[in-house]
């Protein structure tokens, strides 16, 4: 398991001088309906697919010390998921943000994945190695 590039990402969260939550979306990809056979097999050998958020939850910078302890804690859920998306929402003049922005940055990631626009989130599969897409 190769975590270097979580690792940074909680390093550069703590380095941080406001409070920040860190926002996690688990996602799957999936077969889009009526999907051509060329499009089927590209999934079938893990290249091709729609992408599906299937849950999501936000942590402090405290609260969360590896990608092991996420992947541990999503695996408890009973929930099946092939990447997690990450981001992080800065908190203002030393708190931390309020709940109901978490709540909003959430959906906004899970709208962002929807639509395809995921360059600005940080995506790893379940063993934490780093995801490109193309």
């Amino acid at each position: 398991m190769n975590t270097a590039h979580f690792d940074a990402f909680l390093a550069a969260a703590r380095a941080e001088p406001e409070p920040q939550r860190l926002l996690f979306v688990f996602g799957v990809a999936e077969l889009p309906p009526g999907a051509t056979p060329g499009q089927a097999r590209r999934h079938h050998e893990g290249r091709g697919g729609t992408l599906a958020p299937v849950m999501c939850v936000d942590k402090s910078v405290d609260e969360l010390t590896s990608f092991a302890e996420l992947a541990r804690e999503s695996e408890a859920t009973g929930q099946p998921w092939d990447m997690v998306f990450a981001g992080a929402l800065a908190g203002r003049d030393g708190a931390p943000p309020a709940a109901a922005d978490v709540e909003r940055a959430l959906r906004g990631m899970i709208g962002a994945i929807h639509r395809g626009a995921i360059e600005k989130f940080l995506v790893l599969d379940r063993q934490g190695q780093l995801l490109q897409f193309s």
